[in-house]
C-alpha cells in the first residue's frame, strides 16, 4: 500500500518531525550521535537488553536523494523500547518489529542489526515484536508493514542499534583490561584486545547494562561490510520447508474453543431469522452467537470444540437474511456504469496544457478515432501536476501537425488478495484484560480496535504477533474487520457465560467471499499522435473505487476529490502532456490495497500504451522508450538497460513463435523492468522466460529481493489467467474458491532470472515492485505475435482488438 504519499505534504512532515530529534548526523565523519535520555538499557536474567527509539526520515527524502554512508537524517523521538538481548550464551534476540508474512524481514532487519553489533550471525534469534509504542514505524508512528516500507524505514534505525550495542560491550570490555577503548576491535560476538585476548558478549552483556551511553557511535561503510549486501539464506527457511513452522491458524491453547461465521451474502445485510437446533444438535459444539458484522450486517458465530464441528453446525444454521436496505451491486451493470462514467471528464488529478483541439478528445467522432481518424492538433504539450483543476495556461507554441488519435478502453475486474493461510485471530479474555494472538500486518490499528470493541483500554490488550502465511495488503485493513469479529465473538461468548480462549477461523471460502478486494476500475485514454511518433496530447481518465476515502488515512491520501492510490504510477518517467481525470464511485462492496495498490492497472495501461505507440511509431519499444523517458530517471534506465542486457534482447534470435515483450514500473521508490519471452499456442499465452532488472539501492539482501521478484512474477502471472476476477450478482459473490477464482500455480511459473543494479543509496522497498511490469511485459509480447493488444485483465484473447 502507498502510504508514504503523504511525506510529501510539507504540513503533515513538519508535524512528524515536531519532535526533538534522537540522533544527529555528522556526514562527514560518518557519526551518529544519540541522546542519552532517548536510550533505554536494562539487565533482566542476565541480559542486555537495548532499546532506541526509531528515526524519522520522510520516506520521499530517504529514498530519492543519494545517501551518504554512516550520515543519520533528522530523526523522530519515540518512546524507547526494548530490541536486542544479549544472552550469557551470546545469543543475540532482535526483536522484528514488523510481522512477516514472507517478505523476510525475520532475516533482513537482525542482518541491520547484526552488521554493526559484529556478533556471530549463526546465534541469532529473531522473534517478532508484540504490539508495543517502542515497534512503531519511525515513519508513518503505527505499528505495521506495507508500502514496502520495512528495509527502508528501520535502515538507519537498526544499524543505529547494533552499533550502539557494540560501542557499551567494548566500553565494557575496556573497563575490565583497563584498557584504550581505541585499542579494541570486534568480531563474531567478541572484544578482541591488542594481545589477542577475547571476552564474549555473553561475558560482557551484564556489565554494558551499567555503563553510560557513548557521545557517538560509528556506523560502517559500505567497503567493511561483511554481512550486508551478501546473499544470505533466510532464518526461518527451515522450518517452512519441513512444516515446522507455526503460524496464526495453529495458535493452541488450554481450553481452546474454535468459532467459524456465517457472514451475510451481501455486505451489510442483516439476519431475518435462523433456526439453529440442528446447528446446536452437532456433538462439541458450545454456543451459537449473534453478532455484529462488517458495513453494518450480522452475523452467526458458531464455537465449537474444534474446527470441524463448528463448520458442520454452520452449514447446518437455517438463516433468512434481510436485504433489503442494502445495496445489490452486479458486475455487469456496474462495468456498464463504469464505462459510461468514463466517456465524461472527472476530477482532474494531473492537467496538460494541450492548446485548443480542432475536435477535442473526449467529444466528436469516436468510431472514426478508434478506427484510427485524424484529429488536427494546434498548440503546446506541456504536462502539469495539480490537483482539482484543470490548466488555464495560454497557448504559445503551434504545433502545427496532423495528428494521429489511439483511443483504448481497459478493464479490470475485482481481485481477491488469497493468502494460503486464511484469516484467524486468537482471544483469550481475563480479569478485564486480553491477549490476542494474530498475523496482523496494522498491530496498532488492530490493537486499538480490539481495545474499543471489548471496553478496554489499548493498554489492557496484549496483542501478540504470528507469523502470518500470506497476505498482500489482506491483514491489514482500517476497519480492523476480521479482528473486530473476533473480539465481538469473544465478547459474545463471555457474555454467555464462558471464560474459555476462542480462535475464529475464516475458511477458504470465507476468505475469497469475504470482501476488501482490489477495487475494478476501467481506464479510457485518447492519445494524439504526430506523422513521427510523438505524443502530442493524452486524455485518461480512471473509474474507480477510493480504498481510503472513509478510512483513518483519508486525511492525507485523499485530495481534492482524488484518491493518491488510484492514480500512482500514471505518467511518470515518460515525458508526456497527459490530461489525468477521475470518477469515484460508491459500491456496497468493500475494497483494499492489493499487492502494488493502484500500480496493479496503473502499469498495465501505461506499458502497454507505450509500447503500442512504439509500434505506431515504427520504433524499437526499448529504444522508444529510452527517449521518452530521458535522463531525468536514471534508475529507470539502468534497471531497463540490465534487463535489456542479461537477456540478450536485440542480439539473439529466438525460436520460431515465440517473442520478446518489454515493460518498466516505478512502485514504492523501486524500478522493476522486465525482458520476457513468451509464445501463444492455440489461442493461449505461455511465458517461458523473465529477465528482471532492479534498482532498489543497495540490496540488503539479494537473497530475498531475488525471492520477491520471483514471487511477484508469478502473482502477476495469475492476474492474466483466464478466471482471475471477482465478479458479483445480485449483490454476493459468485467465486467461492480456487477452482472458481484462478490463481498461478507451479506449472505456470517461467524462469525467472533477477538482476540487481548496484548502488549504495539508502535501501527502497521491494515487497511489491516485482509485480506491476510483468503482466504489460506478456501482453507486449502478445501483441508482436498476434497483432492485437490486450486491454483487459485477465486476457481476453478472442476479444482482444
Amino acid at each position: 500500500m502507498r502510504l508514504d504519499r503523504f511525506l510529501s505534504d510539507p504540513e503533515l512532515r513538519a508535524a512528524a518531525q515536531a519532535d526533538s530529534p534522537l540522533i544527529d548526523a555528522t556526514e562527514a565523519a560518518g557519526e551518529v550521535r544519540i541522546d542519552r535520555r532517548r536510550f533505554l538499557l536494562s539487565t533482566a536474567a542476565g541480559s542486555l537488553m537495548l532499546g532506541l527509539a526509531p528515526l524519522a526520515r520522510a520516506a520521499s527524502e530517504q529514498t530519492d536523494k543519494p545517501q551518504i554512508w554512516g550520515a543519520a537524517p533528522p530523526p523522530k523521538a519515540l518512546p524507547p523500547g526494548p530490541f536486542i538481548s544479549i544472552g550469557a550464551d551470546d545469543s543475540v534476540t532482535v526483536q522484528v518489529n514488523r510481522l512477516d508474512f514472507g517478505q523476510g524481514v525475520q532475516t533482513a532487519l537482525p542482518m541491520l542489526i547484526a552488521e554493526e553489533l559484529d556478533c556471530d550471525w549463526r546465534k541469532i534469534k529473531p522473534e517478532l515484536a508484540p504490539a508495543g509504542d517502542a515497534y512503531k514505524d519511525p515513519v508513518f508512528g503505527i505499528q505495521m508493514v506495507g508500502g514496502s516500507n520495512s528495509i527502508k524505514n528501520s535502515w538507519l534505525h537498526y544499524r543505529t542499534l547494533g552499533a550502539t550495542a557494540r560501542a557499551l560491550l567494548v566500553n565494557a570490555a575496556a573497563q575490565r583490561w583497563k584498557l584504550d577503548v581505541a585499542s579494541l576491535r570486534t568480531a563474531d560476538g567478541a572484544v578482541i584486545a591488542p594481545d589477542g585476548k577475547r571476552l564474549r558478549y555473553g561475558e560482557l552483556a551484564e556489565s554494558a547494562a551499567g555503563i553510560a551511553l557513548p557521545e557517538t557511535v560509528m556506523l560502517k561503510k559500505p567497503e567493511q561490510f561483511r554481512l550486508l549486501g551478501k546473499p544470505t539464506r533466510r532464518l526461518d527457511a527451515t522450518a517452512k520447508s519441513s512444516g515446522r513452522q507455526s503460524y496464526g491458524i495453529d495458535r493452541q491453547l488450554p481450553g481452546l474453543k474454535v468459532a467459524v461465521v456465517a457472514h451475510p451474502p451481501v455486505f451489510g445485510a442483516k439476519v431475518a431469522s435462523v433456526d439453529d437446533a440442528k446447528a446446536k444438535a452437532v456433538k462439541g459444539v458450545r454456543a451459537v452467537l449473534r453478532i455484529p458484522a462488517d458495513r453494518g450486517g450480522e452475523a452467526i458465530a458458531v464455537v465449537a470444540d474444534g474446527y470441524w464441528p463448528a463448520k458442520q453446525a454452520r452449514e447446518a444454521l437455517d438463516i433468512k437474511w434481510d436485504t433489503s436496505a442494502v445495496e445489490k451491486p452486479d458486475s455487469a451493470a456496474l462495468l456498464a456504469s463504469y464505462r459510461e462514467r468514463a466517456k465524461q471528464k472527472g476530477t482532474v488529478a494531473m492537467a496538460a496544457d494541450m492548446g485548443p483541439l480542432t475536435a477535442p478528445l473526449g467529444a466528436g467522432d469516436r468510431a472514426g478515432a478508434a478506427a484510427g481518424g485524424m484529429t488536427t492538433v494546434a498548440g503546446t504539450a506541456r504536462a502539469t501536476t495539480v490537483t482539482g483543476a484543470p490548466s488555464t495556461a495560454a497557448v504559445t507554441e503551434p504545433l502545427g501537425a496532423t495528428a494521429k488519435v489511439i483511443e483504448a478502453e481497459y478493464v479490470f475486474p475485482y481481485l481477491a488478495h488469497a493468502p494460503m493461510e486464511p484469516l484467524n485471530c486468537t482471544i483469550a479474555l481475563k480479569d478485564g484484560s486480553a491477549e490476542v494472538w494474530c498475523g496482523s500486518q496494522f498491530q496498532t490499528v488492530d490493537q486499538n480496535a480490539i481495545a474499543k470493541t471489548l471496553d478496554l483500554e489499548p493498554a489492557k490488550v496484549k496483542f501478540n504477533t504470528e507469523m502470518a502465511g500470506g497476505g498482500f495488503g489482506r491483514r491489514a485493513v482500517p476497519s480492523s474487520d476480521y479482528v473486530v469479529e473476533a473480539a465481538r465473538i469473544a465478547r459474545a461468548w463471555a457474555a454467555d457465560g464462558h471464560a474459555e480462549p476462542v480462535k475464529m477461523i475464516w475458511s477458504r471460502e470465507d476468505d475469497i467471499r469475504g470482501g476488501y478486494y482490489r477495487p475494478m476500475h476501467v481506464h479510457r485514454a485518447r492519445i494524439a499522435v504526430d506523422a513521427g511518433g510523438r505524443v502530442l496530447a493524452w486524455e485518461h481518465r480512471i473509474v474507480g473505487q477510493s480504498i481510503v476515502k472513509g478510512t483513518l488515512f483519508e486525511g492525507f491520501l485523499f485530495k481534492n476529490g482524488i484518491d493518491g492510490t488510484m492514480v500512482e504510477g500514471m505518467g511518470a518517467p515518460y515525458a508526456v502532456p497527459m490530461e489525468l481525470s477521475v470518477h469515484n464511485m460508491d459500491v456496497n462492496v468493500p475494497v483494499l490495497w492489493w499487492r502494488s495498490v493502484g500500480s496493479t492497472h496503473t502499469a498495465y495501461v501505461m506499458e502497454t500504451l507505450v509500447d503500442e505507440l512504439a509500434a505506431n511509431a515504427g520504433a524499437d519499444p526499448v529504444e522508444y522508450r529510452r527517449k521518452l523517458i530521458g535522463p531525468n530517471h536514471p534508475r529507470h534506465l539502468a534497471a531497463l538497460d540490465l534487463a535489456v542486457q542479461k537477456s540478450g534482447y536485440g542480439k539473439r534470435r529466438l525460436p520460431a513463435g515465440h517473442a520478446w515483450g518489454v515493460a518498466l514500473h516505478e512502485s514504492f521508490n523501486s524500478v522493476v523492468a522486465y525482458v520476457v519471452e513468451a509464445s501463444v499456442a492455440d489461442g493461449k499465452p505461455k511465458l517461458h522466460h523473465v529477465w528482471g532488472g532492479v534498482h532498489c539501492n543497495f540490496a540488503v539482501n539479494p537473497l530475498t529481493v531475488q525471492a520477491q521478484v520471483e514471487g511477484a512474477a508469478l502473482m502477476a502471472l495469475g492476474t492474466t489467467l483466464p478466471g482471475a476476477a471477482i465478479t458479483l450478482k445480485d449483490g454476493a459473490v459468485e467465486q467461492t474458491n480456487f477452482h472458481q477464482y484462478t490463481v498461478a500455480r507451479m506449472p505456470d511459473m517461467p524462469v525467472v532470472e533477477v538482476f540487481i543494479v548496484p548502488s549504495v543509496d539508502a535501501p527502497t522497498g521491494m515487497g511489491e515492485p516485482g509485480l506491476p511490469a510483468l503482466a504489460p511485459a506478456l501482453a507486449n509480447a502478445v501483441a508482436k505475435l498476434t497483432g492485437k493488444r490486450l486491454r483487459s485483465l485477465p486476457f481476453e484473447m478472442q476479444s482482444a482488438a
